[in-house]
């Protein structure tokens, strides 16, 4: 019989604990599961031949991590126990750590110098577990009790209060002291409806429910609630993201802030939630949570994807990094339904990969994260490249300008309904940590929400300072948004400036902008037209021929995802010599460019060269260097960065009418006379419409091109103003 004169204790249990099945099967009573536990903490050998859990209670002596792994190798039954039933068996853990812990702690001299005993502490046992997670939504009654492990975003996070262990009662009637245990977790005390003090002669007897907390005497832990929400990867589309209350206490208690990714291993649990204690009939219904006793958190970039990649996978990707045309391939996987736009989809490929970030001795960070931006006609496919990073990217969030607040892209506090207090939960910026961030629609943001992101953008955090909350969160995302021109369409007749209605603010902050304009040339039009005919007719067989590329390689946009994760958590390239001396002299012939357009036509750039721009070609030859899994970039990875470079930022800063007006004297002759006629047949303060100025001017011999160049330059000297969608002209003072 198992349990037998155990502790030199003769007892019987049927009565108390009647055991099912065989009575002298191999059942764990608590007091053989305790010593067990000890034998574990002090005697477990690690691979090494050390003792990990008794060294690491000695160096930690309120808390000590337990792999559950270890505790398998040791005795099953005893994990099988802990997994099933929990919350009978980690205080006896708790015990059992505590118990080793004053036994492997010398003697220490007392008050009165002989040698005492010294006093140990509360031992909080923390459990690791490297079994898979399980999906927020299979979690249900089946798990009620027993040990689960889930991983998320935690979006909120609660003041500390204090919760009681121990409540001390004192009855109102006869002063009798009594200590009542509370559960763990969010559970209360079970106080007893009456006083067990027997009445003496002539003594009133204890009425019901005779009981007053002293709340001095009882005892108390750190208690903390969070909300931890689904990861934005793992949510179904057109689902709502689900959402689960976990509680954490003593040592876990202010170790996390909204917007950390965690993998949590936690009691399934039930509370009386205030809400449903008013409705009748609910007795039974109860709100569930996750009493967490173990968390990992996602500390960087590196960490939060998931590591398991096979042997044969990396041998793969080692072998594609290798050819000469890895580069090409996988610009071409880069919406592949998208016809032309080959230098978009490089660009787009380098914000997916990624820079390296750094961490510079005196702790300021840089960022390695790439911002683009498409600014453009409509029906340019810049919406599909979006749609298409939000698939492809291993965590992406995709959000459009106007239904996006500052509140929604950087985060908000709010009240919560039941302890009326405020919390913090993170936005769209915080939930994407380590990912990317698509906006559409960029331009139609209102001014006071774009500016929430400045700070997201360039220093990767997001400072709060509302409503008693003051904290910094993690933002360390890549941005790539989409945007119309002022006037719906890109205005050649225009300059840069009044084509891009942003400030310069937010302009510098992206390393790539490209301007993307709707050309009507037959051939290209014929063509697109084509393209998309065959799209049409025959859907996916034409996207999977853009994908076969190989034989031998499985590659498509799941491949590409499972790559650019394998680049992000392997690789960080840094410049070599050569290649920064060439970008030092580059850097300095642009801005030398820069500083003579600005001397030639007497405005600034609407974009402008800045130490930024610098730092956005190191970030490209660095994610140029990623994709090909080398530890140096070189100088031709310069080359295409420049190039790169060239074609999208230069060339929007170059665009519009200052760069297009090389204006020969006879030319400019017939600009002045034009104008003359313009400000003959308008006086100031009148207005007139366009197209009838047009004509008339037409009719007296003009030509229309010299006519609206006219009026484009008195535009810029603020000599005319359009109004009503530029249809009518305004002759200003």
């Amino acid at each position: 019989m198992s349990g037998w004169d155990e502790g030199a204790v003769f007892y019987s249990d049927q009565a108390q604990f009647p055991r099912g099945g065989d009575p002298g099967g191999a059942e764990i009573t608590r007091h053989s599961a305790l010593r067990k536990f000890k034998e574990f903490l002090r005697g477990f050998t690690g691979p090494t031949g050390d003792f990990p859990y008794r060294e690491s209670l000695v160096h930690n002596r309120d808390h000590v991590t337990v792999a559950i792994e270890d505790l398998d190798a040791f005795d099953a039954e005893l994990a099988d126990k802990i997994r099933k039933a929990p919350a009978d068996y980690l205080p006896l853990f708790e015990t059992a750590g505590s118990e080793v812990l004053a036994s492997l702690r010398s003697k220490v001299a007392g008050e009165t110098g002989e040698m005492e005993e010294p006093v140990t502490g509360d031992v909080q046992i923390f459990l690791s577990s490297k079994e898979n997670c399980l999906s927020m939504r299979s979690i249900g009654a089946d798990y009620m009790s027993k040990l689960v492990k889930i991983a998320g975003i935690a979006i909120a996070a609660s003041r500390v209060k204090a919760k009681a262990t121990h409540v001390t009662l004192i009855c109102k009637n006869c002063r009798t002291v009594r200590t009542v245990p509370c559960r763990p977790g969010l559970g209360g005390a079970i106080v007893p409806r009456s006083c067990d003090h027997l009445p003496q002669p002539g003594e009133e007897p204890c009425p019901l429910d005779p009981w007053i907390a002293v709340p001095d005497k009882s005892k108390y832990v750190d208690l903390q609630t969070l909300k931890l929400q689904e990861n934005p990867e793992d949510v179904p589309t057109g689902e709502l993201p689900r959402n689960v209350l976990l509680s954490v206490d003593r040592h876990l208690v202010q170790t996390i802030v909204p917007g950390t990714r965690l993998t949590v291993v936690g009691i399934y649990s039930v509370f009386q939630a205030s809400g449903t204690a008013n409705h009748k009939g609910a007795v039974g219904v109860k709100q569930p949570y996750i009493r967490i006793v173990g968390l990992e958190q996602s500390r960087d970039d590196n960490s939060n994807g998931p590591s398991n990649f096979t042997l044969d996978e990396e041998m793969e990707f080692k072998e594609f990094a290798q050819r000469p045309d890895a580069y090409a391939k996988i610009c071409s996987m880069i919406g592949p339904s998208i016809y032309g736009h080959s230098d978009v989809k490089k660009a787009i490929a380098c914000l997916l990969f990624g820079g390296s970030k750094k961490r510079l001795p005196d702790g300021v960070r840089l960022r390695g994260d790439i911002h683009a931006l498409l600014l453009g006609d409509p029906s340019t496919a810049k919406s599909q490249f979006l749609k298409f990073v939000e698939k492809t990217a291993p965590i992406a969030v995709y959000t459009s300008g106007k239904g996006s607040s500052a509140a929604g892209l950087t985060a908000s506090v709010t009240r919560d309904s039941n302890s009326r207090e405020f919390y913090l939960e993170g936005g769209a910026m915080v939930l994407a940590d380590g990912g990317v961030v698509c906006i559409d629609e960029f331009d139609k943001m209102r001014p006071e929400d774009r500016v929430a992101i400045h700070e997201a953008m360039e220093q990767q955090t997001i400072s709060i300072a509302k409503a008693g909350i003051t904290t910094v969160l993690n933002s360390r995302t890549s941005v790539l948004a989409a945007a119309n021109p002022i006037s719906g369409r890109y205005d050649d007749l225009k300059t840069a400036q009044d084509n891009i209605d942003l400030q310069t603010t937010i302009l510098s902050r992206f390393d790539l902008i490209f301007i993307v304009k709707d050309v009507r040339m037959y051939e290209q039009d014929k063509r697109i037209a084509n393209h998309i005919i065959k799209v049409h007719a025959s859907g996916a067989a034409t996207t999977s021929k853009n994908m076969e590329m190989d034989a031998n390689t499985n590659e498509g946009e799941n491949w590409l995802k499972r790559y650019i994760e394998y680049c992000r958590n392997t690789c960080r390239p840094r410049l070599s010599e050569k290649a920064a001396e060439m970008l030092q002299n580059k850097y300095v012939e642009i801005r030398q460019k820069m500083r003579q357009q600005s001397h030639e036509t007497g405005r600034a750039a609407a974009i402008p060269i800045t130490v930024r721009q610098l730092e956005a070609i190191i970030r490209l030859s660095e994610s140029l260097a990623k994709m090909r899994l080398t530890s140096v970039a070189t100088p031709e990875h310069i080359e295409e960065a420049f190039r790169l470079f060239n074609v999208s930022t230069v060339d929007a800063a170059r665009s519009g009418i200052n760069e297009h007006l090389n204006l020969s004297p006879e030319i400019a002759n017939e600009i002045k006379q034009a104008e003359a006629q313009i400000k003959r047949r308008m006086g100031i303060g009148s207005h007139i419409s366009e197209r009838r100025l047009l004509d008339e001017l037409n009719r007296m011999g003009m030509n229309e091109s010299i006519v609206r160049r006219a009026l484009v330059i008195m535009h810029q000297r603020d000599e005319v103003e359009y109004k009503r969608e530029r249809h009518v002209i305004v002759r200003k003072a």
